[in-house]
């Protein structure tokens, strides 16, 4: 969750730091590469290179090769194809006639390919969004997240410590912001 605040937030003072402990807590290289590949849809591509200039300057440091993060194309996981074919017609009702090709990539890019890159495990992936999410101040885009998250194995528990651990990285105020949110979409699973 810090490095995915980190890479939303541009903040590249403090990645070598949390990238080596990342990497000396046993997250993976692939993880590290998926995780800024992801966000560069959910933050922006700036934010995502200035993260990969500094992850590559570490994985040159520790003797991590190209072959120890993932290709471009790969094999992706299987589609939910219930579930994506309900947020694509949501998608599609709430904003088609706004932006048609905002709407397609959105399903062609996010969430027929990005969303199913092995690289990182369904949770894992909903981990970093969410935290971007909050980070960012995004906490329109939370409800769907989260609700994501916690179909693809995060527990309420779980992430109310998440937004423990955020308040410290992304700062009170974003946290304080999303709380009501978070408060939201566990009252209606409870429901």
């Amino acid at each position: 969750m810090t490095l995915s605040v980190l890479i939303a937030r541009n903040q590249t003072t403090e990645m070598p730091f949390y990238l080596r402990l990342a990497l000396d807590s046993g997250v993976k290289p692939a993880e590290i590469s998926e995780m800024i590949t992801h966000l560069a849809f959910y933050s922006g591509w700036g934010n995502a290179t200035a993260a990969a200039v500094v992850a590559k300057r570490i994985f040159d440091e520790r003797g991590i090769g190209i072959d120890q993060v993932p290709r471009a194309e790969v094999e992706p996981l299987p589609l939910n194809e219930v579930a994506e074919q309900q947020r694509a017609q949501a998608v599609e009702q709430s904003f088609g006639s706004v932006a048609p090709g905002v709407v397609q990539y959105t399903t062609d890019v996010l969430f027929h390919d990005l969303w199913l890159r092995p690289g990182l495990a369904p949770r894992d992936r909903s981990l970093v969004t969410v935290s971007a999410l909050v980070a960012s101040g995004q906490v329109a885009q939370i409800p769907y997240h989260l609700g994501r998250a916690m179909d693809n194995g995060l527990t309420k528990d779980e992430a109310s410590e998440m937004l423990t651990q955020l308040a410290f990285y992304a700062g009170w105020p974003n946290v304080f912001s999303a709380m009501p949110v978070f408060k939201d979409v566990f009252a209606k699973r409870a429901a």
